[in-house]
């Protein structure tokens, strides 16, 4: 378990295009998920993770094993949205990234809350293993 993490969120911008939205011209409840993805990916990056490299020179790579969310507020087309990812926990093998997506700001209204579980995995055995002590040395 980790203790006293760093409490301030990765952000990462997010326009809301016409795609995203339905027939209401809300956001799809599925593009939360697509919005936190890139929250994350981009967190990963920040921390000098480059997930292609991860795969093809480690054979490693990071799965999704549980993810929620709840729908608080509704987006709607052309919202300009705020994506964090903010490590919570991790474990020899897995992590727990607290995210969120926030109108405008990390200030404005707060639309959705979830928190995302992942695994880093061994490509070649599709077994977890133990995540480098290094990769997250600047989140704690």
């Amino acid at each position: 378990m980790v203790a006293n993490l760093v409490q301030q969120p990765f952000t990462w911008p997010v326009r809301v295009y016409y795609e995203d939205t339905d027939a209401q011209g809300l956001v799809y409840f599925a593009n939360y998920f697509k919005f936190m993805e890139h929250a994350r990916t981009e967190w990963l990056r920040s921390l000098g993770v480059e997930q292609d490299v991860l795969m093809n020179d480690l054979r490693r790579y990071f799965v999704v094993i549980d993810t929620n969310a709840q729908f608080l507020k509704p987006a709607k087309f052309n919202d300009e949205l705020i994506a964090t990812a903010r490590l919570a926990d991790h474990t020899r093998a897995t992590f727990l990234i607290e995210q969120n997506i926030y109108r405008d700001s990390l200030e404005g209204e707060l639309l959705c809350k979830g928190m995302t579980k992942a695994a880093y995995v061994n490509a070649d055995t599709q077994k977890a293993v133990r995540i480098p002590e290094l990769l997250f040395k600047n989140t704690v």
